[in-house]
């Protein structure tokens, strides 16, 4: 790395002749550790200017900003208000036909932060559903943004190391399984070079810091968003019986939608469904005319899929028939716009980078994980285009200090989208930059 007032070429050469003998040797992790901290301050300072500064999704301006003026610094054709806020560099060397895209996220979530930390989140904003809330980095988004940022500022400096087009993508809102779909739709793959090889990381709740952890094949789960207006006849508090109360009976949908995983899906189906909001009501001597659900579906297999969507409007509507509602009161069952197929990482790919990374960081620190119930959008590159070889790996976050205390039981540690995850980032950042640094060498290899 290099610091803001890196920018003489003695000093590019110098780097980049360092970079290269660096590339040679194996990784040291505290060695990596060292250098990240004495060479570059900037990007400690980056994830702690990010961090302070989160942005929801669609809403990543100030973020894009900085991203884009580091690309543009560093020598990068930088193209702002991709998709609404997605940014877009690339840049070119040699005579070599290989593209590789590197994405990284952006957004952050609508978490209120609980971590007391010099540079926490302050932000807030109201909400959709009309409500205030903090905004945090709740997701690690902070992290992949400068891994992501160290790894362009590494690869532009050593340019005699490879040869083809990369392009990097800044993708706004992940959050809401939506920013690469808007990417692409404003020509991410037809107004620039359309990679042959997409490669994305995401910080890991569930390992040590800076373990690498793959999954090949199937990685993240299909996820789809269900609203269901629940409607009722409201009424004084103290006469229940003259009205149809909305709240008892979107009570009695949440526990019925219980048994769609555990009693309607096979227990070698991978399936959940969670009711993650449930609104209403506005006094507590006022039986409201509606409550509002809001659900999250993870599946793999697409028979699930249909099979629980379908299952969800089926008890929706006989629970209100229970509860003796008409016809014209019953509920409305809607899929939102935040719904992504699963995430697939392919095999040749997938395969490779392990044993890069192993070779890189040692069998201690790179190991195959399980598939997540997650969703990622980053899974839309791959299914526009099924040649594209596309992999996301995890780079675990926890301190190895809680996670010594913790014994490596995970439910006894924040997760990601906690108000108190609070991942290792220089960790996180130094592996990360590292492994996506090796990867776009190994890729974009001279021959």
């Amino acid at each position: 790395f290099l610091t803001a007032h890196d920018t003489t070429e003695s000093r590019a050469a110098a780097h980049e002749a360092g970079a290269e003998a660096y590339f040679r040797k194996p990784v040291d992790t505290q060695a990596l550790l060292d250098a990240m901290r004495a060479l570059s301050p900037e990007f400690v300072a980056i994830r702690q200017d990010i961090h302070a500064h989160p942005e929801l999704a669609f809403e990543e301006r100030r973020t894009s900003d900085l991203v884009a003026e580091r690309l543009q610094r560093w020598g990068y054709e930088v193209t702002r208000g991709l998709g609404g806020t997605g940014v877009v560099g690339q840049l070119k060397r040699g005579t070599g036909t290989r593209k590789l895209g590197l994405r990284a996220d952006m957004d952050a979530l609508p978490v209120t932060e609980r971590n007391v930390l010099p540079f926490a989140s302050k932000q807030t904003v109201l909400t959709d559903a009309g409500t205030s809330s903090g905004v945090m980095h709740a997701c690690g988004h902070d992290t992949h943004m400068t891994a992501w940022i160290g790894a362009a500022r590494r690869l532009s400096a050593m340019k005699s190391q490879w040869s083809g087009t990369l392009v990097m993508i800044g993708q706004p809102a992940e959050e809401r399984v939506a920013g690469a779909k808007k990417m692409l739709e404003d020509g991410l793959f037809k107004r620039f070079p359309k990679p042959d090889t997409v490669i994305a990381f995401h910080d890991n709740s569930a390992l040590p810091a800076g373990v690498i952890g793959y999954t090949d094949g199937p990685a993240l789960a299909n996820v789809d968003g269900i609203d269901i207006k629940v409607r009722g006849v409201g009424g004084h508090g103290a006469v229940p019986q003259l009205t149809r109360d909305p709240i008892v009976l979107a009570a009695r949908i949440v526990t019925s939608l219980q048994t769609l995983v555990s009693r309607e899906t096979s227990p070698f189906d991978t399936a959940v469904v969670t009711v993650g909001s449930f609104h209403s009501g506005s006094k507590r001597n006022i039986i409201s005319d509606e409550a509002n659900l809001q659900l999250t579906v993870r599946t793999y297999s697409p028979a699930v899929r249909a099979h629980l969507l379908d299952g969800i409007s089926r008890i929706a509507r006989g629970e209100a028939i229970a509860a003796g509602l008409p016809d014209d009161l019953m509920p409305i069952v809607t899929k939102d716009g935040e719904s992504a197929d699963a995430t697939f990482n392919t095999h040749d790919l997938t395969m490779r980078m392990a044993r890069l990374f192993t070779d890189r960081f040692g069998p201690d620190r790179v190991k195959p994980v399980q598939a997540s119930m997650a969703s990622e959008d980053f899974g839309v590159f791959y299914l526009t285009d099924p040649s594209i070889q596309s992999l996301i790996f995890w780079v675990g976050g926890v301190p190895q200090d809680k996670w010594d205390a913790a014994g490596g039981d995970v439910a006894r540690l924040p997760s990601l989208h906690s108000a108190l995850w609070a991942p290792d980032a220089e960790k996180v950042i130094a592996t990360a930059s590292e492994a996506l640094t090796a990867a776009a060498l190994d890729i974009l290899a001279r021959h």
